[in-house]
């Protein structure tokens, strides 16, 4: 009789084991969600790192398009995403949603303005009335050496005649 129960106690501490091996080993979600860099300009890469999708994941947002989470040596899930050229300035937020997992983490990021160069403009903008006398006193300064070369070359050769 005491074997019996040994037995079924035994037996029942490895099925409660057994039963819950899958528990543990199954995640809780995506935690510790980081962007870098948080401040990004619109067409810019960031790239998003999250702890906890040990089969990887996807991440969405307004300001890109959905990007995979690829699991790296160290257990970190991690994914670069490209915003979108024409994203507005302002905060957006992204979702990291692991594969083996329906828990979804938010994460706030911002888009900055951009500030494009003036290079390359090929004559649109309007020279400054400092350029203006620049080249007016140029032109003059050219057309006076002009005439006393040429005033100078006349009596050279008139002389030798």
């Amino acid at each position: 009789m005491r074997a019996a129960r040994t037995l079924a106690v035994t037996a029942t501490a490895i099925a409660a084991v057994g039963l819950a091996a899958p528990l543990a080993a199954a995640t809780n979600g995506p935690s510790n969600v980081t962007v870098n860099p948080y401040d990004v300009h619109a067409g810019s890469t960031i790239t998003i790192t999250a702890k906890g999708c040990g089969h990887g994941g996807t991440v969405t947002s307004n300001a890109f398009p959905e990007t995979s989470l690829s699991v790296n040596s160290n257990g970190l899930s991690s994914g670069i995403a490209r915003v979108y050229n024409n994203a507005t300035p302002g905060n957006y937020n992204l979702a990291v949603k692991c594969s083996d997992n329906s828990r979804v983490v938010t994460h706030p990021f911002r888009v900055l303005a951009g500030r494009g160069a003036q290079g390359g403009l090929g004559g649109s903008l309007a020279p400054s009335s400092t350029e203006m006398a620049i080249g007016g006193s140029l032109v003059a300064a050219a057309a006076l050496g002009g005439g006393v070369f040429v005033l100078r070359r006349r009596r050279m050769t008139g002389a030798g005649a």
